[in-house]
């Protein structure tokens, strides 16, 4: 119980949710060794990644001493769900309202960040038990959007997920989010030419733009 409470501050925190999909298992671990050694604290793994839940099982076992929460993105079931904790995940992550995934969740004590669209969804999403409401896909939204929900859902807490960027984050931020979800910009750095220290410091760069969005 207190690691959960440990790993829900660590997103509150640092104010970033790493969102890993690529085409393959190599690829996905060294995007998140980079990402981590970027000082990268929370990541998710989707699903649709070849062996999600051996690198799942890798990196919770790399990093079980040290202070990093590794997660199963895309979790679409119950079944998915205890099979992702089996494999270490501490955090599992869904595009929609999932109840059979936040029920086996809450069982086992394990973070969960439930999408969302709607202020009826986002609602429904904090009954069913989610522990972070994911605005999802925020990029069709706008920081705007979370300043008019949480306007009547204070108590909401949203991280929206789908084009926040160093550049925007500050808007989110300032809109009432408590973190955001970040892909592409950090895991996609090093697509190119297979450098992952630019993976690294697009990772250090995001943090920071986080940090200065907070002061």
């Amino acid at each position: 119980m207190w690691r959960k409470l440990d790993h829900l501050n660590r997103i509150a925190s640092t104010g970033i949710v790493l969102i890993i999909r690529t085409d393959s298992e190599q690829e996905a671990l060294a995007v998140a060794e980079a990402a981590i050694q970027g000082g990268i604290k929370a990541l998710e793994i989707t699903m649709s990644v070849p062996n999600a839940l051996d690198i799942i099982r890798t990196l919770s076992q790399r990093h079980k001493q040290n202070d990093i929460l590794i997660g199963a993105g895309t979790v679409m079931d119950g079944e998915t769900a205890r099979a992702a904790i089996l494999a270490g995940a501490e955090l599992l992550v869904s595009p929609q309202l999932n109840p059979d995934m936040l029920r086996v969740a809450n069982r086992y004590q394990v973070i969960t960040i439930s999408g969302a669209y709607t202020p009826t969804e986002i609602v429904a999403t904090l009954e069913a038990g989610a522990d972070i409401v994911k605005l999802f896909p925020a990029e069709t939204l706008g920081p705007a959007y979370i300043k008019a929900v949480t306007a009547p859902i204070s108590q909401a807490p949203l991280v929206p997920t789908g084009g926040v960027t160093p550049a925007n984050v500050h808007e989110w931020f300032q809109a009432g989010c408590i973190a955001v979800g970040v892909g592409s910009y950090i895991t996609k750095a090093a697509q190119k030419d297979g450098n992952y220290s630019k993976v690294t410091a697009a990772a250090q760069q995001f943090l920071a733009a986080v940090a200065d969005a907070r002061s």
